[in-house]
């Protein structure tokens, strides 16, 4: 046991890493559905492309949502409305009437004095009450109907008549409305009492009112019921039986068993032990794709391997991705083309290389592929957007890259979305145009990737190409300050950024890295500028006032002094590194040499004329390293031609790596050939040097 924390402990880093990748798949298949999925990809009129089909299980075959909805409108269609028949309207309304009239002959005939004109008046009265009373009874009890709740002519429309508590289909038009009733009153006092017209008609009118009431509440219940009863299925498939056979057209009817038992197996019901063998599944799926990750980093990029925050930046962006597309899938209220899984690839080449960016996007792609609807179709559409989506963003230059980014990326979607329906249904007719939408939102939605590199660039302390643009101004606090005090240096610093950007765009490397690099990593010279050559205006030179050994330990602290500020201005490590590096742990050979011939007798401390180091670790730190040295030295040539400076070039790098200078970094013989004939070019074009050609 102790020999196993013993290895344990010595290979800490390692464990961690693999820990990171465990967790990783865990908390991926966590999240992954627990159900049996339907794996399988079909089209009505196409082929059915994999091996004969059996019934895993009894299940009915459901009616699709179009027919289900012509059913139910035909249903409500052929459903009769209710209505309640109410008898007491008619008792309350003769009640009215006769206080109206009793009222009404009050006010009329209230100067009548006379027995023999009360006797007169009276049985009129009466004549008229029964006249009136005959005919309200009449039109109440054929019934006075509202046309409420009726969608049809009511002259030809059925209705439910509810008296009695018995319901009985009568047409609407054997009743009366108000104004047919009305028109039957009129025409009946017209015809039966011509003389009391003007007086019993407005009376009668205004007792009219509906009995036949439209009863919302039943037929509501009568079409809840009459729906509920419509079969959500036609026929049933047993266990065992053949759905359908490879190579066979998927037509109507095969399609819809199909789709059943797609829907089946969305709502089974799986047992305990089913789960934890969907799992176990899940698990070396996922396990397998995230170690094919691992084993790419340890591969071919040693570097991001090595750190393994890196390496928890990239795992977590893939949780994230997983988690937000089986999220989404959950929900199933949106289209999975909405999800924006182009973001992952955008983030991480936003850090790390082309290649690195397009494995983990083909990596994310191969987890959530299982659960996608149409796998195939989706990884193919989603593989091709995330490829140009990196392509794209190969440096962010401007703001304007990202909304061509975007927008490139949304032409990618509708162009292979189209491609891919014309495959499938040899025509342009079925496509789905409604779908642009969903790739229009995703588009616009990836815009927040740009946001999220801010975001993951201040949490992880990477370096994005926005920040190094950002850096790289002129009028960046300590660029600024840098031309104000030591000009020569600024000047200087700025051809070692042309010549170590040229050469890192020509071997692969970050360019705008390598720039940023170079244009600070003299910033130290800022404290003491008069003692560095090229800030020398005069023929005084403060170095011959002090011994070797200060001018050495001079020279040398601009090194340090360029940390300390860079720390103090918060300028990131990365940048940091090549003020680290950019002499390596080479020898002041002017003062060492200088010192030897002056003090023949006395032994030099190799020490006090060597940089501290550390040697260059990456192609940009190295090629920083040769291009400073390189543009010092051809500031001294007294005759610039190109001879001398293929001499010059030669012998400075040849130099740097006799000395082991690039024992660290992954520059190889090819590599440094290529930076010698960048650099001999581009100094040929700075000292207007003309190449004799053979005639």
């Amino acid at each position: 046991m102790r020999k196993i924390l013993i290895g344990i402990s010595n290979r800490h880093e390692q464990v961690v890493k693999y820990l990171m990748a465990f967790t990783t798949v865990l908390l991926i298949v966590v999240a992954m559905p627990k159900e049996i999925q339907f794996n399988f990809s079909y089209k009505k009129g196409k082929p059915w492309p994999y091996d004969n089909l059996m019934a895993p299980f009894d299940f009915a075959v459901n009616k699709s949502d179009e027919e289900l909805n012509e059913e139910r409108a035909q249903v409500l269609k052929s459903l009769k409305p209710f209505y309640r028949f109410q008898s007491e309207i008619a008792t309350q309304k003769l009640i009215a009437f006769r206080n109206e009239l009793n009222e009404a002959w009050k006010n009329r005939y209230a100067a009548a004095t006379t027995p023999a004109q009360a006797e007169v008046l009276n049985k009129q009265k009466t004549e008229q009450l029964l006249l009136a009373e005959s005919i309200l009874n009449e039109v109440f009890n054929k019934g006075i109907v509202s046309l409420i709740g009726l969608s049809q002519p009511p002259n030809s429309k059925e209705i439910l008549l509810i008296r009695n508590n018995i319901a009985e289909p009568v047409v609407v038009s054997d009743f009366f409305t108000i104004k047919t009733a009305y028109n039957y009153i009129n025409s009946k006092i017209k015809t039966d009492r011509p003389n009391d017209y003007d007086f019993l008609l407005p009376l009668l009118e205004n007792a009219l009112t509906y009995n036949v009431v439209f009863d919302e509440a039943t037929t509501q219940k009568d079409a809840r019921q009459a729906l509920e009863s419509i079969a959500t299925s036609r026929g049933l498939v047993r266990e065992g039986e053949l759905i359908i056979i490879k190579g066979e057209v998927v037509d109507q009817i095969k399609f819809k068993k199909l789709e059943s038992l797609q829907f089946e197996f969305k709502n089974k019901a799986y047992s305990y032990s089913s789960k934890w063998w969907l799992m176990l599944g899940n698990f070396i799926l996922v396990g397998a794709a995230i170690s094919m990750f691992i084993i790419f980093l340890a591969l071919f990029r040693k570097d991001i391997y090595a750190d393994n925050k890196r390496v928890l930046f990239l795992l977590l962006m893939i949780i994230l991705m997983c988690y937000l597309f089986l999220f989404a899938r959950k929900l199933n209220i949106i289209d999975m083309y909405l999800v924006p899984v182009c973001i992952l690839p955008i983030i991480v080449r936003a850090f790390y290389d082309t290649r690195t960016a397009l494995f983990t996007h083909i990596v994310t792609l191969l987890i959530i592929g299982f659960e996608a609807p149409a796998g195939f179709e989706f990884m193919y559409i989603q593989t091709i957007a995330g490829m140009v989506a990196i392509f794209t963003i190969v440096s962010f230059s401007n703001r304007s890259q990202f909304f061509i980014t975007v927008l490139l990326i949304f032409l990618t979607y509708a162009i292979t979305f189209i491609g891919v329906t014309i495959v499938q249904e040899a025509n342009l007719r079925n496509i789905d145009w409604m779908n642009l939408k969903w790739f229009l939102g995703n588009a616009v939605i990836t815009l927040f990737a740009f946001p999220l590199i801010f975001v993951f660039e201040k949490l992880f302390g990477f370096l994005s190409d926005v920040t190094l643009l950002e850096l790289a101004d002129s009028n960046a606090p300590l660029l600024r300050e840098l031309a104000l005090k030591a000009p020569g240096t600024f000047q200087h610093s700025l051809q070692v950024a042309n010549l170590a950007e040229a050469a890192v765009t020509r071997i692969g490397g970050n360019p705008l890295l390598v720039r940023t690099g170079a244009l600070y990593h003299d910033i130290g010279k800022m404290e003491m500028p008069v003692y560095f050559i090229e800030n020398q205006l005069t023929q005084v030179n403060p170095h011959d006032e002090l011994s070797f050994e200060e001018s050495a330990a001079i020279i040398k602290s601009h090194v340090t002094r360029g940390i300390e500020r860079a720390r103090k201005a918060n300028i990131p490590e990365q940048i940091i590194d090549f003020i680290r590096t950019h002499h390596g742990n080479t020898r002041l050979q002017y003062f060492y040499q200088s010192f030897i011939k002056n003090f023949p007798d006395e032994i030099p401390d190799e020490e006090d004329f060597r940089y501290p180091g550390p040697l260059p670790f990456n192609k940009e730190t190295a090629v920083l390293m040769m291009a400073d040295s390189v543009e010092a030295a051809s500031r001294s040539l007294n005759e610039a031609t190109s001879e001398h400076i293929d001499l010059l070039v030669e012998r400075i790098i040849a130099k740097q790596i006799e000395d082991d200078q690039f024992i660290n970094s992954p520059l190889t013989l090819k590599d440094i050939s290529e930076v010698k004939r960048i650099f001999k070019k581009m100094l040929y074009s700075i000292y207007h040097v003309r190449i004799a050609y053979p005639h």
